[in-house]
């Protein structure tokens, strides 16, 4: 397996390849990311996974000086995983000016739900990912539906823009308990992680209750709502949207339930199709 840190080095390795799947991540890997790998393998071609850690999504409260940074571990982990290729760049091999030019998501899909509390995260999503797909040229990227608004976004801006990239999704990862795997979640202490789990519990509850004749969706959310504050967790959102665009859902639509909560200091998100 290469691991490649400048794009020169990167181009000269990709030099006529035309059968690239690319797996975007920000390192720190766990199953989640190895399933992706998985379904870029099961595709076929040279499987080649990004790991940067981009400054354009970080607000300046947010953790990305303590984002956890283990490349070594990482590539073993893709070595393991059957990965082909890492490019592993600094963020001034990306950025080596600041990144004046940006990619803006349309507010309808990018300024609600996450966009709503971390604004500019899915500009800063958006132009990092047109980059590497740019530099790299892949046929096809994998990203995880855990990440489903962002999975949106990419969608859209790849179908918009006529990139010709293949976008296949890859379903989200647990622990026995439910819990979707994060980076994230290493910041948990013991007993947070032990709570951690209701969750997915809350969004369970929410959507068995969604699938019911004549549900009445606001009174779902609030219930969900409640009952995560009622267990010390702090959400943000419980919020039941259409699958498709993150619309207000109407009868018929495809919906998704989506939360973000914080327990103690660390965020988290999940969500699940109804």
């Amino acid at each position: 397996m290469q691991v490649l840190s400048t794009i020169a080095d990167l181009r000269r390795a990709l030099a006529g390849r035309r059968d690239v799947c690319l797996v975007p991540t920000m390192g720190n890997l766990h199953a989640g990311h190895l399933s992706l790998v998985d379904a870029a393998r099961a595709r076929g071609g040279l499987v080649a996974a990004s790991i940067f850690v981009n400054p354009l999504q970080f607000a300046p409260q947010e953790d990305y000086a303590s984002y956890p940074r283990t490349l070594a571990r990482d590539c073993e982990l893709l070595e393991a995983g059957g990965c082909d290729l890492v490019f592993a760049p600094s963020a001034s091999e990306v950025y080596p000016e600041p990144q004046t030019v940006a990619v803006v998501p349309p507010p309808a899909l990018a300024d609600v739900l996450e966009g709503a509390f971390r604004p500019n995260f899915f500009t800063g999503v958006a132009t990092v990912v047109l980059k590497l797909f740019h530099l790299v040229e892949p046929v096809a990227a994998v990203f995880g539906k855990k990440d489903y608004q962002q999975l949106l976004v990419i969608e859209q801006m790849v179908r918009q823009l006529a990139l010709p990239i293949e976008i296949l999704r890859g379903e989200t990862v647990r622990d026995a308990d439910g819990l979707a795997l994060s980076s994230r979640n290493a910041y948990l202490t013991d007993p947070q992680r032990s709570e951690a789990r209701t969750l997915h519990a809350a969004l369970q509850t929410a959507a068995d209750a969604a699938r019911r004749v004549g549900a009445d969706w606001p009174r779902i959310e609030q219930e969900a709502l409640a009952s995560l504050v009622a267990r010390t967790w702090q959400p943000d959102y419980v919020a039941i949207r259409r699958r498709r665009d993150l619309g207000l859902p109407a009868a018929g639509d495809a919906l998704v339930i989506l939360a973000a909560a914080k327990l103690g200091a660390t965020r988290l998100i999940d969500n699940l199709e109804i």
